[in-house]
């Protein structure tokens, strides 16, 4: 029996994940608990939700139309994928383009990626995967290719994990935090 899965509190888990917020130190002791995951483990299209925690990336997602990643092979992922206009559609971004830290008004996101998307949209690669260290555990690791960003994943369970995105000139102890869903069923049309 794996004694790392009897440490997790259950109870906390399943209040952020539904409530799809947190305080970031119940994020992070729930992140310690739950088991790390191989390479091969994250092959596949993954559906994303952030976690809002005070961070300041909390918010900017969904309204710009983001997916989340797909990730073909350890050597191969995109980890910037969003819905077309439509959503029937999706097509990976590349980060290299993408201000992380740009200021802009939650109700123009939207509008903003659209009218990128011609500038954004790539069929290149923006990342790999890695056995990372993070928070005393190694794990899969997505490191982007152009940015000082590692996004580190821990298992929640066959189909979900919770991720950290450890981005350079960030605390240390305040990761912008997302969960990834298994999404290899859906009838996306893909632009990449």
């Amino acid at each position: 029996m794996d004694t790392n899965k009897t440490k997790v509190n259950r109870e906390l888990l399943n209040e952020i994940l539904s409530n799809k917020e947190a305080d970031i130190s119940d994020v992070t002791r729930i992140y310690d608990q739950l088991e790390p995951i191989s390479l091969d483990f994250m092959i596949g299209r993954w559906k994303g939700f952030e976690i809002k925690t005070g961070h300041s990336l909390d918010g900017l997602l969904v309204p710009s139309g983001w997916y989340g990643k797909f990730f073909k092979s350890p050597e191969e992922v995109h980890p910037l994928v969003f819905f077309a206009k439509n959503k029937t559609q999706l097509y990976a971004v590349n980060p290299k383009k993408v201000a992380m830290d740009a200021k802009v008004p939650k109700s123009l996101l939207g509008v903003l990626t659209s009218l990128a998307k011609p500038f954004t949209q790539t069929k290149k690669i923006g990342a790999r995967l890695r056995m990372i260290e993070y928070r005393e555990k190694a794990t899969a690791t997505m490191a982007y290719d152009d940015k000082p960003i590692n996004d580190h994943f821990v298992k929640i369970d066959e189909n979900t994990v919770l991720g950290l995105m450890d981005k350079k000139g960030d605390s240390p102890n305040f990761p912008y935090a997302f969960v990834l869903e298994r999404d290899n069923e859906s009838n996306y049309q893909i632009k990449f």
